[in-house]
């Protein structure tokens, strides 16, 4: 892979993986039209979304230590007795809530691993979850501000936003998009279901790359990769920050109806280029 493709790769997928615009969707339709390998494809895309956990856990690092701490103190509380203290204290609510919500994303993974790997070849599809994503933006953008704060948010709030993650595997959807779409539809103050959003980011990814390693090394890691990856690793890491703090700024300011406008354009040429056979295979 040349240094200006992976350049071009780890930009997308880090302002991509944070804005609701699919970092999935873009990836594979620039795989597509750059002609890129499918086993080198795999391989970086598991290298970039190393890029992107560095970017949201330096954006939320005050966050992510405060839960382990509380966690690991939880965890001691369980087995002396006094019981996880949930109702007391919200970070270590959110603790339980960020594992909750990882739950649905993990299930579909597993038991729709081939059908959502049928996804990746259809520019169409990628197309069609575009354009969806549009829409659920454009339609979140006219929910009022919610008053659900982190004491007020449950469970049920978790695993229901996580089913909106879950839909977010298929190329097209956005992660970021649907999970904050999800918090707003559920009534949670913009801020909060942004950082949520963020925060349940880390266990998925996280996750996500821990199964693709097996078939990236199947698929074989060269030694002519080494400089491309670490180059888009960390364009990835620094456009990811960039895009988490814009991200912040947008939902909160009610302006996502842009990336709406975004979204249908993008979706709606991918869908008419591939329907004339631009570019390959539809």
């Amino acid at each position: 892979m040349s240094i200006w493709k992976a350049i071009i790769l780890g930009l997308v997928q880090g302002l991509a993986e944070f804005l609701p615009i699919s970092s999935s969707g873009h990836l594979a339709i620039l795989q597509h039209y750059l002609g890129i390998d499918a086993s080198n494809a795999l391989v970086f895309t598991v290298l970039l979304h190393l890029g992107t956990l560095v970017a949201v856990s330096v954006a939320y690092r005050r966050d992510i230590a405060e839960l382990i701490v509380e966690f690991v103190r939880m965890i001691g509380d369980i087995f002396t007795g006094k019981g996880p203290g949930l109702r007391e204290n919200d970070m270590r609510k959110l603790a339980v809530m960020i594992l909750v919500a990882t739950i649905p994303a993990a299930v579909c993974g597993v038991l729709f691993d081939s059908f959502i790997a049928r996804v990746f070849t259809s520019i169409i599809l990628i197309g069609v979850c575009l354009i969806i994503t549009g829409t659920a933006l454009f339609v979140a953008e006219r929910i009022a501000s919610g008053k659900r704060d982190l004491h007020r948010a449950n469970f049920r709030n978790a695993f229901t936003i996580g089913l909106f993650q879950a839909i977010a595997l298929l190329p097209g959807i956005s992660r970021s998009g649907s999970t904050i779409v999800g918090g707003l539809v559920l009534g949670f103050k913009r801020d909060l279901a942004v950082r949520f959003a963020f925060l349940i980011s880390i266990p998925t990814v996280l996750g996500a790359v821990v199964l693709e390693i097996p078939d990236a090394i199947k698929a074989g890691i060269t030694g002519d990769m080494f400089v491309p990856a670490l180059i888009g690793i960390i364009v990835s890491a620094v456009s990811g920050f960039i895009a988490i703090k814009a991200m912040i700024r947008v939902v909160t300011s009610d302006k996502l109806m842009f990336f709406s406008i975004y979204t249908w354009a993008v979706g709606a040429i991918v869908i008419v280029t591939a329907l004339f056979h631009v570019g390959g295979t539809v």
